[in-house]
């Protein structure tokens, strides 16, 4: 009963329009207060500033940074003029190129927001001059960007690894066939969508045309390589390898292309400064309401009530999805992992679930959430650039959400979706 009301006080301050982070942090004042444990809130501050300090959460605004600087660097441009050489002839034409482009762009940047609104753009305006539907072209936009957390580099796995102590290599690993699947499933989609309605597609492959546009982004796409190969060599951190991809897109941007001057730079900081802050106030509050539920004892709450239904590892995992998808309609996504990993990391050690498969599996989840109502954090970026409603947003969306929920089916159910590269690649 303790667990419902928190988290019921806390989706009515949601709802009241009070802002995550502080919906957080007054939840978890107002729990320690009527349990008669005042004295307690002398350590807000404290574990507020513990809750920001680690070494691995610096990874964050080197990456919404590398993020920002590819966006204004020309290198967008490259990567879709790649991708439409490489599969525009396929049944939806742009559509597949939209959903290419988005997994390209995800392994240099880690963000979904930055995917729809950078990379968004340029494809929702060459779709728009090529006849596509505004909606379609809104929702495959929105519905391709959640790709970018999910093929390393990936911010909301840096996060898990930071609060449970997993490797963040492993994670970026386990992220890849996934991801790949995410982007199969929504081409798939795109498919069947584009064939029913009649949408156009490009003329056959050009050859010429595909090696001249891979040449043109062969720069730009070897920054998945430096990332993930400087991380597994053991070269340097996940936090050192975002530093690398930061500086090298400034390279490219200032001297490669010259698409970046000095005095775009001050603009490009200060755009990744707000997105940090964002991010790293809610990750503060969330520390606060995280050793609020654990001084509760509410994991050990919801492990008791997970056990009484059933010890079974599938009803098990598929309550803890529908409580995910659940949170996902009403929270930002980073928010639903600080808010239930204090509470689920107990779980997943009760049950034996790998704890690398259910970082993905919270990944996953938590992307379905960016674009779901009434909070979905890409259908308001793509919605603010297209002027679509996220009511005709979200109706637009279904193909793509069921195409998603069946790839997250798939890792939850089929461990070695998931864990095949990482013990291939680093042991178990």
């Amino acid at each position: 009963m303790t667990t419902i009301i928190i988290f019921g006080v806390l989706i009515c301050f949601i709802f009241l329009g009070v802002p995550i982070a502080v919906a957080m942090g007054i939840t978890a004042v107002l729990t320690f207060v009527t349990m008669g444990q005042s004295d307690i809130l002398t350590m807000v501050a404290q574990r507020m500033y513990a809750s920001t300090t680690s070494f691995t959460l610096l990874a964050i605004p080197f990456f919404i940074l590398a993020g920002n600087l590819m966006n204004t660097g020309g290198i967008t441009d490259r990567i879709f003029r790649f991708a439409k050489a490489l599969v525009g002839h396929i049944w939806g034409g742009l559509g597949q190129v939209n959903i290419i482009a988005s997994m390209i762009f995800s392994g240099m940047s880690g963000a979904a927001v930055a995917d729809a609104a950078g990379l968004g753009m340029i494809e929702m305006k060459a779709m728009r001059d090529n006849g596509y539907d505004l909606k379609f072209s809104a929702a495959i936009t929105a519905a391709s960007s959640t790709i970018g957390p999910v093929i390393p580099p990936s911010i909301p796995f840096v996060i898990y690894g930071h609060l449970t102590g997993v490797s963040v290599g492993k994670l970026f690993l386990a992220g890849v066939v996934p991801g790949a699947l995410m982007g199969a499933a929504l081409m798939i989609a795109v498919y069947f969508v584009s064939k029913h309605r009649n949408y156009p597609k490009e003329a056959s492959m050009d050859m010429k045309e595909l090696l001249d546009s891979g040449k043109s982004a062969l720069l730009p796409m070897g920054t998945p390589i430096l990332i993930i190969g400087g991380i597994l060599s053991g070269q340097f951190t996940p936090t050192e390898a975002s530093v690398m991809a930061c500086l090298y897109a400034l390279f490219l941007g200032i001297f490669v292309y010259k698409s970046i001057r000095i005095e775009n730079l001050p603009d490009i900081f200060w755009e990744t400064i707000s997105h940090t802050v964002r991010v790293m106030f809610i990750i503060a509050s969330a520390g606060f309401f995280g050793w609020m539920l654990i001084i509760q004892r509410i994991p050990a709450q919801v492990i008791s009530s997970l056990t009484s239904v059933s010890a079974e590892y599938a009803v098990v995992m598929a309550i803890i999805i529908a409580i995910l998808l659940l949170f996902g309609c009403f929270l930002e996504g980073i928010a639903v992992l600080l808010i239930t990993i204090p509470v689920f990391q107990k779980v997943i050690i009760h049950f034996a679930i790998d704890p690398v498969q259910f970082g993905v599996v919270m990944t996953l989840a938590s992307m379905i959430g960016l674009l779901t109502p009434p909070v979905g954090m890409c259908l308001y970026a793509v919605s603010s650039i297209t002027g679509v409603s996220i009511g005709d947003l979200s109706k637009e969306m279904w193909p793509y959400l069921l195409g998603i929920f069946i790839v997250l089916l798939a890792v939850a159910f089929i461990p070695q979706i998931c864990l095949f590269l990482p013990e291939l690649v680093m042991g178990k």
